[in-house]
């Protein structure tokens, strides 16, 4: 249980969404707030946990960086129109 609100504590420091309202200000106190009203289990394969969020943060990298591509080829058309005038 120790391990599952050190883990928790840290989601809600990095920024991860609470799963209700505390009263407590610490995370590690939200942390068990949250394990105590159930709404924080410990994940039945960590590992595929981890997999799926690996995924997850190299889909959103590659997004970017397609975005930002984008982008550029945008300027790089404008100054190209630009300099035809």
């Amino acid at each position: 249980m120790v391990i599952l609100e050190a883990k928790r504590a840290h989601e809600l420091e990095s920024g991860a969404v609470p799963t209700q309202e505390f009263q407590s200000v610490k995370s590690t106190l939200q942390a068990l707030e949250e394990i105590e009203s159930g709404n924080v289990v410990v994940h039945p394969d960590p590992e595929a946990k981890r997999e799926a969020l690996r995924r997850r943060i190299e889909a959103e990298r590659i997004r970017k960086e397609e975005e930002e591509r984008k982008i550029k080829e945008q300027i790089a058309k404008e100054k190209e129109d630009g300099e035809k005038i």
